[in-house]
């Protein structure tokens, strides 16, 4: 079939369709949302026939539905209707929500149904949910649907249904006097990502995301107790929240920390080292053993990885390395193992150019730090989507294990066609060829956890259910395998080989006289995409490696 993917933007969701779709043999192509004339020109061209909308922030023009069979994927239940689904479902902490595929009409989200899935709701944030359960449930329900569309003798079914308004500010609103820890929690949860809540801190009004719970500090409820690695500390009625994010008036989303000055007046409540804590608390690095087997999680927000982030993880990389361990699992963060360097605090700085470099350079010290380890095994585990830089640093590691479902962007073009570094000329070519490794450069299409392992840039995908024990397990394996001392050896004998053919040095410095130019060059580019990648620029076209109905020479397949 041809399908037109019609969405606000080429997200998480829609890259996984995208990817799944194509896998089955469909022709897919992708439009923007950006104005009824564009997408009613985008149907005229591919003459699709299904319609699919993984993502809107406004409803389909009727000029589109009435002629053609479109495909609305709601993140709600089966009679769920209205905007803010995903938010009051988290909000009310509700056990389980679901995922429905409708037909486009013209009362929003009345349309029948053509597939439907269910989930346990975790008590998590909206972007958690989303990018993981909701993901998982879309994609089950749309191959459903596509197939019952395919097969011609489905007939899909109207449900009575319950609308809910949009959720505002007023829904959301806090009160750190009266309210719980937990009640904070599911307000602030159900608003991460987007759109925040409207709140205050220092007195000047902002937006809070990025909040976790503590266990042990306490104070005067609605009180700054504290900061810790970016953020803040606020007591609550029975307990506290730690911020880690937040977006000042007209400003961008900011550690904060950086977004408030006010901050540093804050005393500072440091954790005792890199163990993971025994009890709940903001603790974005964090160490623990098992069996031979060390396991370091990063938990940057969105997988950005800041200069300052960079440095305390090869930091905590080398302390780790000194322990008496033979594996060393890099396990990245819950929804994110990493997205290369951190485009947000860039922008912030008084000098974007120079911020680009000192971060590039503290990404490319832990990179040559996993590379040089000589004490321990290295694994990065994949847990959660990767991009950009943070594809090459996962590659840095002897093995690489990427969880079934995780989207990977291992190119750095979209970014105002950005060389990029973290030693990716060394990395890649061994893989999969200097042909293989130049289509995956330049085709700025995301790449799934099974294609990685198929064209040998990774080493395993594994199930995603029970990744992580099965993570844990195939580790302390390699840990206790009787060839590991063989293993290392032959380890150490590599990288010497290579070393003496071509120093890290080298290949550091040439990656990195590119990147000079990207950051002090005359051409722009870097800089004008990487403000409207932050400031969240409604996108004005669909680039033409999504649109393929907008090539010149695009013919409509007979």
């Amino acid at each position: 079939m041809r399908i037109l993917l019609l969405t606000h933007s080429f997200n998480s969701l829609t890259q996984r369709l995208f990817c799944a779709l194509s896998e089955r043999g469909h022709l897919l192509s992708v439009e923007f949302d950006i104005a009824d004339a564009v997408a009613e020109e985008a149907v005229a061209l591919l003459r699709p026939d299904l319609i699919v909308a993984p993502y809107l922030r406004r409803a389909i023009p009727e000029s589109i539905w009435s002629r053609h069979r479109c495909l609305i994927v709601h993140p709600g239940i089966v009679g769920d209707r209205g905007p803010s689904a995903l938010d009051w479902a988290i909000s009310a902490r509700r056990p389980e929500w679901g995922v429905t595929v409708l037909q486009a009409e013209a009362e929003m989200d009345a349309g029948p149904v053509w597939a439907a899935e269910t989930f346990p709701l975790r008590a998590a944030r909206k972007s958690s949910v989303y990018r993981n359960e909701v993901t998982e449930a879309a994609l089950r329900a749309v191959l459903t649907a596509v197939e019952r569309c395919q097969a011609g003798d489905f007939v899909p079914q109207r449900v009575p249904g319950q609308a809910h308004a949009l959720m505002v500010q007023a829904d959301r609103a806090l009160d750190w006097t009266r309210m719980t820890t937990a009640e904070l929690l599911a307000r602030l949860d159900a608003a991460d990502g987007v759109p925040g809540v409207a709140d205050e801190l220092f007195g000047q009004p902002c937006q809070l995301f990025d909040a976790w719970p503590e266990a042990t500090l306490q104070g005067e409820p609605g009180a700054l107790l504290g900061r810790r690695a970016g953020a803040v500390l606020r007591a609550t009625a029975d307990g506290a929240l730690w911020l880690g994010h937040v977006r000042r008036a007209g400003g961008i989303k900011l550690p904060a920390t950086q977004a408030f000055a006010e901050a540093a007046s804050l005393p500072e409540l440091p954790l005792p080292g890199w163990w993971k804590s025994p009890t709940p608390t903001w603790q974005d690095i964090a160490y623990e053993e098992a069996g031979g087997v060390g396991f370091l999680s990063f938990e940057f927000y969105n997988g950005a990885m800041s200069t300052e982030q960079c440095r305390r993880l090869t930091e905590a990389f080398r302390w780790a390395s000194g322990r008496p361990t033979r594996v060393i699992v890099l396990r990245g963060g819950s929804d994110f193992w990493s997205n290369g360097i951190h485009l947000n605090t860039i922008e912030a700085a008084d000098s974007p150019a120079d911020e680009s470099w000192a971060n590039i350079n503290a990404i490319d010290d832990l990179a040559e730090a996993i590379l040089r380890c000589r004490t321990q095994l290295t694994v990065a585990a994949l847990g959660g989507n990767a991009g950009a830089g943070g594809c090459f640093l996962a590659r840095a590691a002897d093995q690489v294990w990427v969880r079934d479902g995780v989207m990977l962007n291992p190119h750095y073009r979209n970014m105002g066609n950005l060389y990029g570094s973290e030693f990716w000329t060394y990395l890649l070519p061994p893989r999969v060829g200097a042909d293989g490794a130049r289509a995956i450069m330049q085709r700025r299409l995301p790449m799934t956890a099974a294609e990685s392992v198929a064209l040998g840039f990774y080493d395993a995908c594994l199930p995603g259910p029970g990744f992580t024990v099965d993570v844990a397990r195939r580790a302390a394996e390699l840990a206790a395998d009787p060839a590991f001392p063989a293993r290392l050896a032959a380890k150490a004998e590599r990288r010497a080989a290579d070393e003496a053919a071509k120093p890290l040095a080298v290949w550091r410095a040439e990656e990195l006289a590119e990147m000079r130019r990207n950051f002090y060059g005359f051409d722009p580019s870097y800089h004008v995409a990487r403000y409207h990648f932050v400031s969240r620029s409604p996108h004005s076209w669909t680039p033409r490696h999504l649109a393929r109905h907008r090539d010149l020479d695009w013919k409509v397949p007979r």
